[in-house]
């Protein structure tokens, strides 16, 4: 009887699951579905034209003085995100005679590896493009002292709590420093994460309060763009151009801690039309804003919504509750990425995720397992390079709202 190979293992690997992958990536959530996705992305850059003004000139009664188009150039630049699935040689070995339990397990992995890939997407994606999952609150102390039985706990500030950040198994970072804290627990409730690992800087701080930020591992300042990032900025600059009135989110709004009505979601939808023309095609909300919103639309039919992949189609279906624009129904959907007090206003017509060739699993080499030459283990790489492209003045954000 003829051994497994590592060839036959990869060959299997990239039949069965290769296509589940794409769909995967294609409809873990709603916004991921309905953006935009290219592949072509070669080169150092990608420069995209942006129209900042009208062209030519205009007047009555005499030949007007003609001026030139303002235009400038958003530049796209790649950023490296990966997943990453480490498989035991001898568990490989275990399951050479029995093929069914060896397809049934690395169908698993490859499953949770993808899975946890879209979800770090989709914390990009509504993310501030610095990696960054919450900061320390300034008012409780540092208990623990990183070990498995008495670990790090810290609690996390109101302003920038977010539980979808926090999985435990994750691994983050701390301030600028590059060794791993293992999430162990996540305590909702209380806002506390415990921590098992190393670190200087915590060690520091036992008994004292955290005032530094908490970072996904390895990706201080190395996201691609996210929503939060982009439709908050007021000044700097975004994919190198600056942030002015005609490069800017088309609605941005401090609430203040009002709540939501449907006079102020007409009112966010009709200036961002009025700014750039068009109508935004999706709500995306945090489950709390959503709960709201059903309250004020209770009203309203559920419709599906369909991928904007066709060959998605009759694979997956999204449902929401309509809002009323001046240019017809808008879905609303909630998002457990979005922070509690915020509702985003979305064009998904302007929305790219800009992938270099060769996106998926990493298999370069002839082979999606490679072996790790400092163990008895194969690991499989999921990612690659991608910016996400946001066009400001199409989308708009309301935050601090009422809770």
């Amino acid at each position: 009887m003829a051994e497994w190979s590592l060839t036959n293992v990869s060959n299997m690997f990239k039949i069965k699951y290769g296509k589940l992958s794409e769909n995967v990536y294609n409809s873990y959530n709603v916004t991921l579905g309905r953006i935009k996705k290219n592949y072509d992305f070669v080169g150092k850059q990608k420069l995209i034209p942006v129209p900042q003004s009208f062209s030519g000139g205009v007047g009555s009664g005499t030949l007007p003085t003609a001026n030139y188009e303002a235009v400038e150039d958003a530049v796209i630049t790649a950023k490296k995100v990966y997943a990453r699935v480490v498989i035991d040689r001898e568990s490989i070995k275990a399951a050479s005679s029995d093929e069914g339990s060896f397809v049934r397990q690395t169908k698993h992995s490859v499953q949770k590896t993808v899975e946890s890939y879209m979800r770090n997407a989709s914390r990009i994606l509504f993310g501030l493009g610095d990696g960054s999952l919450g900061t320390g609150d300034n008012s409780t102390n540092l208990a623990g002292d990183g070990t498995s039985g008495t670990p790090f706990t810290v609690v996390i500030s109101d302003a920038t709590w977010k539980e979808a950040n926090w999985e435990e198994k994750d691994f983050v970072n701390y301030a600028s420093e590059t060794t791993l804290l293992e999430v162990t627990a996540v305590d909702p409730a209380t806002k506390t994460i415990s921590l098992v690992g190393t670190s200087a800087g915590l060690t520091a701080l036992i008994g004292s309060p955290v005032p530094g930020v908490f970072y996904m591992q390895g990706s201080k300042d190395n996201d691609p763009y996210g929503l939060r990032q982009i439709l908050t900025a007021t000044s700097g600059s975004l994919y190198t151009i600056p942030v002015t009135r005609r490069w800017m989110a088309g609605a941005q709004h401090d609430a203040s801690g009002a709540g939501i009505t449907t006079d102020v979601m007409n009112a966010d939808m009709l200036e961002i039309e009025k700014k750039c023309g068009k109508v935004p095609n999706l709500i995306i909300t945090s489950y709390t804003q959503f709960r709201k919103v059903l309250n004020l639309l209770e009203d309203h039919k559920e419709y599906p919504v369909e991928p904007r992949s066709g060959d998605l189609k009759g694979k997956i279906s999204f449902r929401g509750v309509e809002f009323m624009s001046s240019a017809g129904s808008v879905p609303i959907f909630p998002e457990r990425f979005v922070e509690d007090d915020t509702i985003y206003y979305l064009n998904d017509n302007f929305i790219n995720c800009e992938h270099r060739p060769g996106f998926g699993w990493f298999d370069d080499d002839g082979t999606v397992f490679l072996r790790d030459a400092s163990s008895d283990q194969y690991e499989a790489r999921y990612g690659g390079y991608y910016q996400n492209y946001i066009a400001p003045p199409f989308h708009g954000i309301r935050y601090n709202l009422a809770t």
